[in-house]
């Protein structure tokens, strides 16, 4: 089996994809997302993180964190949110595909697939590209045909957030809008 090795910092900026198991399309679904919801919310208690994007698709999600300047421990973060959300439902959501034999014997969780893909943000074209990544990924898996339509993502916060600043509206190659805030940093 091969051995991960996750490069940490403290005070990173993460890009995350975290994936349900069998890629069960639950993730959107009311009682997940609530449980979602309720996972960050214990996670950020006890270990505060920054949610700069997220993203959250039926069978995966897409999030960019910021960890406090002291702290690389993203894993500790995902673990309370993956159990808060296996908790809550659980039940449920273990019942649409059956677990397989590994997963039995460790006692899991039907809900998330075990491992999750990370990468550590470099500087500022890097975080770009992965906030665009991030919401442009619902049309590019075929569920809306502009980002601004799915409404499972922090695009809209986002977008607030500029309003009342400088925002400029640039129409790109594809005739999509772009959205360059008061930084530069375009949003898409």
């Amino acid at each position: 089996m091969p051995e991960y090795r996750r490069v940490k910092t403290k005070g990173g900026t993460y890009f995350f994809t975290v994936v349900t198991n069998m890629r069960q399309p639950i993730l959107t679904t009311e009682g997940v997302r609530q449980a979602l919801r309720q996972g960050i919310q214990r996670a950020r208690q006890t270990l505060p993180f920054q949610i700069d994007a997220w993203v959250l698709l039926p069978d995966h999600l897409h999030a960019v964190w910021t960890l406090p300047s002291e702290d690389d421990n993203y894993a500790a973060r995902w673990a309370i949110i993956k159990r808060q959300v296996s908790t809550l439902c659980g039940k449920q959501c273990n019942e649409i595909k059956e677990l397989g034999e590994s997963k039995r014997k460790r006692q899991e969780s039907g809900i998330w697939q075990r491992r999750y893909w990370e990468h550590q943000i470099r500087d500022d074209l890097d975080f770009q590209r992965h906030m665009d990544y991030l919401h442009w990924n619902p049309v590019k898996h075929g569920y809306v045909r502009q980002v601004a339509d799915w409404p499972f993502s922090s695009f809209h916060r986002l977008v607030f957030w500029c309003v009342g600043r400088t925002l400029h509206v640039l129409r790109s190659e594809k005739n999509n809008q772009n959205y360059r805030n008061h930084r530069g940093i375009v949003i898409r």
